[in-house]
């Protein structure tokens, strides 16, 4: 028994140990976890004592508007902006897909007061604007990435972000809403406030599908009546919307009523305020119970049509490129950092509010668009578009005419008929530019550097890429040597090709000349480059690279938008460009006189004979340009310049599919001379007739023979010295001047290529 006892109280004791082992554990355990969770805190603390810190500082840094300007800002409503001619006759108005319309506060029904503070802001009547708990709460949630709480802002903060200062989620813009909203109290009763939020605020959509905001356009849109009508159950439901508009809405985007279940959102969230004004105490129970049986369903009118409004390819042109400038203006005025864009909310906040501003803000945007330059061209296409079709198809069309001296766009078309294909053919159409590349690159950025005359001689025999391909001209394998002249005449390939290398060779900076004209070209090292191969450009885009040209090596980036005014009459934006420089004054006057050669020799188009036979006056002008045509004649280019403008155009499929060999030449030519024709119709000064080109007086000008495109001399020549002469020319250099006689006097070209040429030249 003695025994037994003693190794039952052993096992005891150690059960007893274990037990405090155990215990001593959980307690170390539970010190780590505290401890853990501590330091947690104190990070927390820390974050939120830094993001407060920041937040203070950016408050104290706030400007506080004045009484005047923030009043009008808060209380102004929808003005209609309108696009103007550079005339200011107007183009349009600008659509606005919000349908507004504005009351006085004693027109607005109690019901839909009381519903709104029950539910957004049940401390409206006592706050000063914010409310320090529901920031800090909303600032908390955002520190945790739970985003803003709903109850982050007061009627008086959302009425701010609706009418000043947007929506997106930077601190800045958060401090400005703060000192606003305390600013906006001092400045303004309680009822103005709320009368200006009711007027302002997003409600979904009406029976027609049309986006309301407002609570007039609402009751009428929703109810088929007043807002100062509503009932408790239909004050309930529209106090429910700006939360979730489109959710919340009883229609849809074609102002069909929504099906049950598309309709429960808003049902229980008209449920939700019901309850929120019984718990504010603006219902009794008894009513609370009563209106909350009522099936507002049997409320909602029937839908209805709405009429729109057709726009064509200038509208939407102008409003693209007006909203780009809003943005800009939007993002200045409110000091938004880079730093805060890279915030794709921020960026997106700023895109949507720069939209709205431009659709409801009453501004007049002036375009530089000639109203009867741009009324003859849209005639022109309709009338003789048809001379494109070759019996491939209907071929699509794009063309831009710009002033040389600005940049600025005089007129465009963007297609045969928009109504049957919205493509932007002047601006959004991206294609190859062929050909018609070649007078910047290679050739432009060779005389430019100094490497290249225009008496200059190139190789023109067969020859191939690096893969083995050969260099083909249509079926033409090549010829001879040529001058500069005539390979920019007939438009040759492999005269390119070998200039082309030539840059790369002496390491040139093609990709800086192309980047000063906004070219986008992903691989230099392409050897077809000079041909158009891996280049997608705009007819826009082309043409302003000939205005650089036919501006003397200036290039103005094209615009359309002349001017931005507010309602107000203040011009909040003024187009202004200082031009930037491509080639030098002796480049781009080189080129100009190359490239009257294109034009006048009819070699790759016939436009002047057929301008010619519609005006001879017109075809007289001292017209420059250059064709351009890609594999399978998928695209046919035609640019065209004179001192005063220039003229692109494009012809081809959408899908790419091939048109008719002589699509260019003929078809692409008949057309725009046509087009010239009705241009200069509408306004005879446009083309400047009597202007000329010129050569500039920094050009150098060396005694050349045309055979070698170098001063005369001795050469060596298959082991025999002799002396080279023949008929001279003048080149035009805009570097250096012409070298000296040389075996391998031309551009490009094999040993074999040599041998042949210096065979043919026979020594003389």
């Amino acid at each position: 028994m003695v025994k037994k006892t003693r190794k039952k109280g052993k096992r005891e004791k150690q059960a007893v140990n274990l037990s405090e082992v155990g215990s001593i554990f959980l307690r170390i355990m539970k010190l780590m976890s505290d401890f853990f969770y501590i330091i947690l805190l104190l990070f927390g603390m820390l974050g939120i004592g830094l993001a407060f810190g920041y937040l203070a500082s950016q408050i104290d840094s706030v400007k506080v508007p004045s009484k005047a300007s923030l009043v009008s800002q808060v209380s102004s409503v929808s003005r209609i902006s309108s696009l103007t001619y550079s005339d200011g006759s107007q183009i349009s108005e600008v659509d606005s897909d919000l349908l507004r319309t504005p009351v006085a506060s004693n027109e607005i029904s109690d019901n839909i007061k009381k519903a709104i503070i029950a539910t957004e802001d049940e401390n409206f009547n006592s706050h000063n604007g914010v409310v320090p708990k529901a920031i800090f709460r909303a600032t908390a949630g955002s520190l945790l990435g739970l985003g803003e709480s709903s109850g982050g802002s007061t009627l008086t903060q959302q009425l701010l972000k609706q009418q000043v200062l947007g929506d997106d989620p930077s601190f800045k813009r958060k401090s400005k809403e703060i000192i606003y909203a305390l600013a906006l109290e001092r400045y303004s009763d309680k009822d103005s406030i709320l009368t200006n939020y009711l007027n302002v605020s997003p409600f979904g959509r009406n029976n027609k599908g049309q986006n309301i905001a407002g609570v007039e356009e609402a009751s009428q849109g929703i109810f088929g009546v007043s807002a100062k009508d509503l009932t408790i159950p239909q004050a309930a439901f529209i106090a429910g919307l700006p939360q979730s508009p489109i959710v919340y809405s009883p229609y849809t985007a074609d102002g069909q009523l929504k099906s049950d279940d598309g309709l429960s959102y808003g049902l229980a969230r008209q449920q939700n305020v019901l309850y929120n004004m019984y718990r504010t105490g603006v219902l009794t129970k008894k009513e609370y119970e009563s209106y909350k049986a009522y099936n507002i369903k049997k409320d909602f009118i029937a839908s209805e049509t709405v009429e729109t409004t057709e726009h064509d390819y200038l509208y939407y042109s102008v409003l693209s490129e007006a909203k780009d400038i809003m943005y800009d203006y939007l993002v200045k005025k409110d000091g938004v950092s880079e730093q805060d864009l890279k915030n794709d909310e921020t960026k997106s906040a700023y895109k949507t509010r720069a939209s709205e501003e431009l659709q409801q803000g009453g501004y007049i945007v002036k375009t530089t668009i000639n109203k009867s330059i741009y009324n003859a061209m849209q005639n022109a296409v309709a009338q003789y578009g048809n001379l494109l079709d070759d019996g491939t198809g209907t071929v699509q069309v794009g063309n831009v005419l710009t002033d040389n001296a600005t940049g600025a766009i005089l007129g465009f078309i963007g297609g045969r008929n928009y109504s049957a294909n919205q493509n932007n053919h002047a601006f959004d159409t991206q294609r190859s530019p062929g050909s018609s590349i070649k007078p910047i690159l290679p050739y432009g950025i060779a005389i430019d550097q100094g490497l290249l005359g225009s008496a200059s001689v190139l190789s023109n025999y067969p020859t191939t890429y690096s893969s083995g391909e050969k260099i083909m001209h249509g079926n033409d394998e090549g010829t001879t040597m040529i001058d500069l002249q005539e390979a920019l005449n007939t438009s040759w390939n492999i005269p390119a090709y070998w200039t082309y290398k030539l840059l790369q060779d002496k390491d040139v900076d093609v990709k800086s000349y192309m980047d000063k004209m906004n070219y986008s070209i992903s691989d230099y090292n392409i050897e077809s480059l000079p041909l158009g191969g891996g280049i997608e450009v705009s007819v826009g885009q082309q043409t302003n690279l000939y205005q650089m040209i036919a501006n003397n090596g200036v290039y103005h980036e094209q615009y359309m938008v002349e001017s931005i005014t507010d309602s107000s009459g203040k011009v909040i934006y003024q187009h202004k460009d200082n031009g930037v420089r491509v080639f030098s004054k002796a480049t781009a006057t080189i080129l100009q006189e190359l490239l009257r050669g294109p034009i006048s020799s009819g070699k790759t188009t016939t436009f002047k004979s057929r301008l010619q036979s519609l005006n001879s006056g017109l075809a007289n002008a001292d017209w420059i340009g250059k064709t351009g045509t890609t594999n399978s004649t998928s695209d046919v280019w035609l640019m065209l310049a004179t001192p005063k403008v220039t003229l692109g155009g494009w012809a081809g499929h959408d899908d790419n599919s091939s048109l008719s060999s002589l699509a260019g030449y003929n078809n692409n030519a008949n057309y725009m001379a046509n087009l010239v024709n009705a241009i200069n119709s509408a306004d005879g000064s446009v083309f400047g007739t009597g202007s000329k080109f010129s050569l500039d007086s920094s050009v150098i000008k060396s005694t050349v023979l045309k055979s070698t495109g170098l001063q005369a001399g001795v050469v060596s020549v298959n082991g025999r010295n002799i002396t080279v002469g023949g008929e001279t020319t003048t080149s035009n250099w805009a570097k250096n001047g012409a070298g000296t006689m040389t075996y391998k006097f031309a551009i490009g070209g094999t040993d074999s290529d040599y041998q042949k040429a210096w065979s043919k030249l026979g020594g003389n």
